[in-house]
């Protein structure tokens, strides 16, 4: 492959994983807390939540675009040195979209463990965290993990926000989305047609591993 189509490539693959990172410990933790919580407005912070997976990707974008620009967050930052345009826009955009997947796995994974085996470590003397990290994680992890393949596949594609938020600027954010869109556009069908390809078989190959955790599972 031309060197023009592996830079994209590893900047999807380096922005997908620190989101994914991002994601995973906040709807992990999010996930365990609201499992079998109710309170006043659950309903309504849930929706909040989950509000990304069903809303188009430039509309998320476009509410980022005025939290992190000139009248958010970037009238903090220096002329010329905020947020917007950027690799860490890009992970905000790919966290934002892929959030609500793993929000969902982890919720749906806690609340298939049996309450008594968590009662059980606390009365022998385990506090909160230590339940979490020895109970809790490791009987919910097939849930978790479907979590994380989603999440990370989802941060691979994200194509809307992104260009909202981080712009498409080869070499430094444009992503495997945003250089196949370039690529149609100029003609480039041959590229385009080789990304497609990775994209398509890293996603396919994760689908097919959750598919089978979720066998495991039902069994």
């Amino acid at each position: 492959m031309p060197a023009n189509i592996w830079s994209p490539i590893g900047l999807s693959l380096q922005v997908a994983a620190y989101a994914t990172l991002i994601v995973v410990i906040l709807g992990s933790l999010l996930g365990k807390f609201l499992a079998r919580r109710t309170f006043p407005g659950k309903t309504l912070l849930e929706t909040l939540f989950l509000l990304p997976m069903v809303m188009p990707p430039t509309v998320a974008g476009f509410g980022l675009l005025v939290i992190l620009g000139n009248e958010g967050l970037g009238r903090f930052f220096p002329p010329g040195e905020g947020i917007l345009f950027t690799q860490t826009a890009a992970v905000i955009a790919s966290s934002v979209v892929s959030f609500p997947l793993m929000y969902q796995a982890a919720k749906v994974g806690f609340e298939s463990i049996d309450p008594e085996l968590e009662q059980v470590a606390r009365t022998l003397g385990a506090n909160a965290w230590q339940t979490f990290l020895y109970v809790s994680l490791p009987l919910a992890r097939r849930g978790l993990l479907a979590g994380v393949l989603l999440s990370f596949a989802r941060g691979l594609g994200e194509f809307g926000a992104t260009l909202m938020v981080a712009g498409n600027i080869p070499g430094r954010t444009q992503t495997v989305p945003l250089a196949i869109y370039n690529f149609v556009e100029s003609g480039q069908n041959n590229r385009a047609w080789g990304l497609v390809l990775c994209l398509f078989t890293l996603s396919f190959l994760m689908m097919a591993f959750i598919q089978r955790l979720q066998r495991k599972n039902a069994t």
